[in-house]
């Protein structure tokens, strides 16, 4: 498996070209599996649910329509985003236990830190309780997002992935309502009072990764 990090804000056009292409080599057996760390340029993107009226603000920053899952996402620097191409005929062929596994690498990565990452039923994403914040009108603690995810498979391997907010500009999650969810709000870890930076979360990321992904089943299964 290959590791890359971009050191300089990547186009979004060019990783989307990237990924595609990648995916192409490892589903014929010419590439290895890749997990590339990156951030981008403010620009807003539309996963396959996306509903027009949550593009709140269109004019702000570049926005584009992409067929991963989900809905509006916001990407920017301060926010490392990691693609995952990883071939789902070497680990048993269950898309729900994958997008599981990639889950548990943001809690997991998240711990590192001592931040108590959760999963929400119907809420795409990972979630913390902000015991700082007011309770909100129903008297619940408040929630934050804090990482979203959101994947594709073609032949079997997988392409785009998740995203943490480490420190962007959390302002320009206004532009849009993240993952169609406006009850909540959003974080980061800088938010969070933690003194982190892009380059210790790609330290925590390389360490949780075979804690979480070693376990899947493994193998070879016959490629439709």
């Amino acid at each position: 498996m290959e590791w890359r990090t971009s050191d300089t804000l990547v186009d979004y056009p060019q990783a989307l070209a990237e990924m595609e292409a990648r995916a192409d080599a490892i589903a014929r057996g010419q590439a290895d599996e890749l997990i590339w760390l990156l951030e981008h340029p403010p620009l807003y993107t539309a996963g396959t649910s996306a509903d027009a009226s949550d593009l709140t603000d269109p004019d702000r920053f570049p926005v584009y329509a992409t067929r991963r899952g989900g809905q509006y996402t916001y990407h920017g620097p301060g926010q490392r985003v990691v693609y995952i191409q990883l071939d789902l005929t070497k680990r048993g062929r269950d898309v729900r236990k994958f997008v599981c596994a990639v889950e548990d690498w943001l809690i997991a990565t998240l711990a590192e830190f001592n931040v108590k990452g959760e999963r929400r039923a119907g809420r795409v994403g990972v979630w913390v309780v902000r015991e700082d914040k007011p309770r909100t009108a129903s008297g619940a603690l408040a929630e934050d997002k804090i990482a979203a995810l959101g994947i594709r498979l073609k032949r079997w391997v997988s392409l785009h992935g998740l995203s943490i907010n480490v420190d962007p500009d959390l302002e320009h999650f206004s532009g849009i309502v993240p993952c169609g969810i406006a009850e909540h709000g959003v974080t980061s870890l800088v938010d969070l009072g933690l003194p982190v930076g892009i380059a210790d979360v790609d330290v925590a990321l390389r360490r949780t990764f075979h804690q979480v992904f070693d376990a899947m089943p493994t193998g070879p299964v016959t490629r439709d």
